[in-house]
C-alpha cells in the first residue's frame, strides 16, 4: 500500500500515521463489552539472527466468541504501518487467520461482527532484538554454561527462550542470559547443530471485550550453534 493510500485509510478510520510509529504506547481501544477476544500477530523470521523489518513474516491469528459461541461472520482487521489486513475465518482451527511480509511493531485491532465490536486496540510490540553472543555457528561445549547475549532498545513485557533439550522457559528481557548446561542436544562422535530461539511479546487487554480478553505482538529470532561432540552421551 502506498503512503497516500495508507493516509486516505488511517483518515477514514480517524487516525493517523503517527498512530503507527514504534514508541506511541498502546491503546485498549473500545466496544460493547461482549466478545471475547484473543489473539496474536507473531513475526517470525526468514533467516537466522534476522535484523530488517523486511526478513520477517507476520502470522496473525484471532479467536473471536460471543456467549462462549466461536464467531465466524463479520469482519477482524489489523492494521499497521503497511496498510489494512482482513484476516479469513478458519472452521478448523475455530480462529481468524492470516500471514504478511515484514514486521512493523504497531498493530491495530478492528472487530466488528453484527451489533457486537472491539475497535481501535493499539498493541506497541517490542522492536527486533539480535543476537551478539554467541556468533552464530559458533561450536560450544554443551557440558556447560551457554551465555546468551542480545542486544534491543526496548524491554518486553514477557521474554521466552528455547533450545533442543529445552522446554521455552520465560525469563527476563535483560539482554542477558545463561543457558544451562545440557540445554543443547549434542552426539557423542560428532558435532551437532542446534538451534536456539529468543521471543518477546507485548501485550494488551482490551477495554471494550469481555474480561480474559488479550491481544499479543511478538517477534522472534534465532540463532544456530554447534555442539561439540560429548563422548558422555
Amino acid at each position: 500500500m502506498s503512503k497516500v493510500a495508507l493516509l486516505a485509510l488511517l483518515a477514514a478510520c480517524g487516525g493517523s500515521a503517527s498512530d503507527f510509529d514504534p514508541g506511541v504506547g498502546e491503546d485498549p481501544g473500545t466496544g460493547t463489552n461482549t466478545l471475547a477476544v484473543n489473539g496474536d500477530a507473531t513475526a517470525r523470521p526468514r533467516i537466522p539472527n534476522a535484523a530488517a523489518p523486511d526478513d520477517f513474516d507476520t502470522h496473525m491469528s484471532i479467536r473471536v466468541r460471543l456467549n462462549n459461541v466461536d464467531v465466524t461472520t463479520g469482519t477482524v482487521t489489523l492494521t499497521s504501518a503497511r496498510g489494512s489486513t482482513a484476516l479469513t475465518y478458519r472452521g478448523d482451527e475455530n480462529d481468524w487467520d492470516a500471514t504478511i511480509p515484514g514486521y512493523d511493531e504497531v498493530y491495530v485491532l478492528d472487530v466488528v461482527s453484527g451489533a457486537d465490536r472491539v475497535e481501535g486496540v493499539r498493541v506497541d510490540g517490542p522492536d527486533i532484538h539480535t543476537f551478539s553472543a554467541p556468533l552464530a555457528g559458533a561450536t560450544v561445549d554443551s557440558t556447560q554454561p551457554l551465555l546468551i547475549t542480545w542486544e534491543s532498545e526496548d524491554e518486553a513485557a514477557v521474554a521466552t527462550i528455547d533450545a533442543e533439550e529445552l522446554d521455552r522457559l520465560t525469563i527476563p528481557d535483560t539482554r542477558t542470559y545463561s543457558l544451562a548446561a545440557g540445554a543443547l542436544k549434542a552426539d557423542s562422535d560428532e558435532a551437532r547443530t542446534n538451534t536456539i530461539d529468543l521471543e518477546r511479546t507485548n501485550r494488551v487487554s482490551p477495554a471494550g471485550a469481555v474480561a480474559g480478553s488479550e491481544l499479543r505482538v511478538s517477534v522472534e529470532n534465532s540463532i544456530t550453534v554447534v555442539a561439540a561432540p560429548d563422548p558422555s552421551r
